[in-house]
This record gives structure tokens, sequence and C-alpha cells, in this order.
């Protein structure tokens, strides 16, 4: 097993291991491909995308995991929960940006204090769109599936 394994680089002080997964080009190429590294994408267009991922994927578990999930304003519920937490993240964000950058020239936009400030935005943009999205489907399913079971006829 050793064979396979080996410090990053042959430098045992890394404190990384290149490991066949770590270092295929397969997993290289995935990584290259998500929307925090592909290059040539704007922060706004990053933030864009990376929220309408996230903000569709919280309306589902606050709606059937929360609170108020045996009642009639479930789905509601579920989706004010998910901008309530969508307003939180943003914040997070912005303190996160404040604190980690400054207005000087980077390789990537997105590490300077602009570009961030410009992904926070797409991010919320991105975000509740994608949770609106999620409602929408959510709260139309019935209509979904009679019209998917009469184009099946």
């Amino acid at each position: 097993m050793s064979q396979f394994i080996k410090p990053y680089n042959d430098d045992p002080f890394v404190g990384n291991l290149a490991t066949p997964v770590s270092t295929s080009s397969f997993t290289k190429s995935l990584l290259s491909n998500l929307p925090a590294y592909r290059a040539g994408l704007s922060p706004l267009l990053r933030g864009v995308e990376i929220g309408l991922t996230h903000g569709y994927f919280l309306v589902g578990p606050f709606y059937k995991l929360g609170p108020l999930r045996n009642s009639d304003v479930a789905l509601l519920s579920g989706f004010f929960s998910a901008l309530g937490l969508i307003v939180i993240l943003v914040a997070c964000l912005t303190i996160y940006g404040v604190v980690s950058f400054e207005e000087t020239e980077a390789k990537d936009q997105l590490q300077t204090a602009k570009g961030w400030r410009q992904f926070t935005s797409g991010w919320l943009v991105g975000s509740v769109g994608g949770a609106s999205f999620a409602y929408i489907l959510i709260s139309n399913i019935p209509f979904l599936q009679t019209a998917g079971m009469s184009m099946l006829k």
C-alpha cells in the first residue's frame, strides 16, 4: 500500500499525501471544472452558480424536517427558513471578505475585496433564486405528476 501513497511532490514536510485518487487526472479535471476554480469566470457568475445550487437544496430539509413539518404551512415555513439561513450565510460571507481580502491586485479576481463582494452579491441572488425555484417545484408537485401522467397516455 505504501507504494501508492507517498508525500505530495516527495516532500514529507508538506503535510499532504499523494494518493491515486487525489493526484489522478480525473480528480484534477473534476475540481478544475467547479465554479470556484473555473478559469475565466467572473466572481459574480461564480457566486450565482454556487448560490443557485445551495439555495435549491436548502428548502427541502426545512420543509421535511422542520418543526412545522406536519402543518399546512410546512412548505412556506421551509422556504422562509431557507431564506433566513441565506441571510445569515450572506452576513458570514461578507464578514469573511472584510477580514480576509484587501483592495490589491491578485491573479484571481475572487482573491480581492471587490471580487469577494461581487461573489457575495451573486451568491445572494443565486441562492434566493434557487430556493424560490425549489419552492415553486415542490408546491406544484401534484400538477407536475398529473401533467406527466397525461403525457405518458
